[in-house]
């Protein structure tokens, strides 16, 4: 990305200025969810959408609906080794959390959501919402307690069910049934990346293996 106040140009994954004269800078994270459309309209029926900008629209400088199966046709370009754990434009959700990162192959979130994990010595929930492509992780403890979850069967919209007290679990981190009735879970920050790209900015990421727990 390229500021138009000094024209220095910043990495989007890390946010920091690699070229110009704010190089070395960086930009400070915000939290942020990557959701379908249908699924945050759902949460968020209220909630109001960015207009595209018309002239960029007729110009045609959108990518078009089809970007991703475009991209993995295109041949991977990187500076760094490639780490065939992984082909490289498989799609992971990547977390880092104390000093410790892992990639979890959206394949494997697909057959096993919810998976239970610990990254960085933090228990963790990841979970795929209803429409199969959305992704949110949660620190799956309350009031120092963990909590071990599983889906609850045949029911929409999503819930979770915590083995510990029974209590239900929707897919905003927050208990709408049962003994922990109004209680938060703790968001996770989540990337959706290529591995090829997340392993570049992670050098040493583990791989979350299917049926490791």
């Amino acid at each position: 990305m390229r500021d138009e106040e000094t024209g220095s140009w910043w990495q989007q994954v890390t946010g920091e200025a690699i070229q110009g004269p704010l190089k070395g800078q960086h930009l400070r994270s915000v939290f942020h969810d990557e959701l379908t459309l249908g699924l945050w309209k759902s949460e968020r029926p209220q909630g109001r959408v960015l207009r595209p900008n018309e002239a960029v629209l007729r110009a045609g400088e959108y990518a078009p609906a089809n970007w991703e199966e475009r991209m993995v046709r295109v041949p991977v370009t990187t500076a760094n080794k490639i780490d065939n754990s992984l082909t490289p434009r498989a799609l992971v959700v990547g977390i880092s959390l104390n000093g410790a990162a892992r990639a979890y192959p959206f394949d494997a979130l697909l057959k096993q959501s919810p998976i239970l994990d610990d990254v960085g010595g933090v228990p963790i929930v990841i979970v795929v919402g209803d429409d199969k492509k959305s992704v949110r992780a949660y620190a799956r403890s309350i009031d120092g307690r963990r909590l071990e979850f599983f889906v609850k069967q045949q029911t929409l919209p999503l819930r979770l069910i915590d083995a510990e007290t029974g209590s239900e679990w929707d897919f905003t981190g927050t208990a709408v049934s049962g003994p922990l009735t109004g209680k938060h879970l703790h968001k996770i920050a989540v990337l959706n990346d290529y591995w090829f790209d997340w392993k570049g900015y992670n050098s040493n990421t583990s791989v979350y293996d299917l049926g490791s727990r």
